[in-house]
């Protein structure tokens, strides 16, 4: 898996594209948040869920339709306002992009990105960041190489998009100002 706070960056790369008045900031910390759920099913080895089980790490919480799920229940409070349709369309991307990181990973049994359909699990053609060790274990000294490839492979681009994008809604909205002038 990767780490959290790389979840968290890539969910906010991912608000880029829509307007600030369609997807409304404190929505990407929302997005954060769901980009984060899917690794709360590491919780299950404590009950004894198998990692490869349905429940398992990477298991159902990792799938496309879990992602839909979650961006449903979280636009619920969204209802009734024009942007939930942008708001959900978000919400899903956030998520569902937890799933694709991992499948970026070296580690792991893969993800299972059609479960309950499917429970086949997935890598990706190429896999260059490093697995993220679960638990304590993520303070080892694996950690800094783990967190290296992490900047390489996904902290970096996404950075460029977020600043990219950020730059290009300023300039329209600059251009928009000035066509009123």
């Amino acid at each position: 898996m990767t780490t959290i706070f790389t979840h968290a960056v890539v969910a906010v790369a991912i608000g880029v594209p829509f307007r600030p008045t369609v997807l409304p900031r404190k929505v990407w910390i929302l997005g954060a948040i769901c980009s984060m759920v899917p690794d709360a099913d590491v919780l299950g080895f404590a009950f004894g869920v198998q990692y490869a089980d349905f429940w398992g790490h990477r298991g159902f919480t990792h799938s496309l339709l879990f992602a839909a799920l979650l961006a449903l229940v979280a636009t619920l409070r969204y209802l009734g306002r024009p942007c939930r349709a942008a708001v959900a369309v978000y919400l899903f991307l956030a998520t569902a992009s937890h799933g694709l990181l991992d499948a970026l990973t070296d580690g792991g049994l893969g993800v299972a990105f059609f479960s309950p359909f499917d429970d086949t699990r997935y890598f990706l053609p190429a896999q260059p960041v490093h697995v993220a060790h679960i638990g304590l274990g993520f303070f080892s000294a694996g950690s800094i190489a783990v967190m290296v490839s992490e900047m390489l492979w996904i902290w970096i681009p996404s950075l460029a998009i977020l600043t990219g994008g950020l730059w290009f809604h300023r300039q329209r909205d600059d251009a928009t100002i000035r066509s009123f002038d």
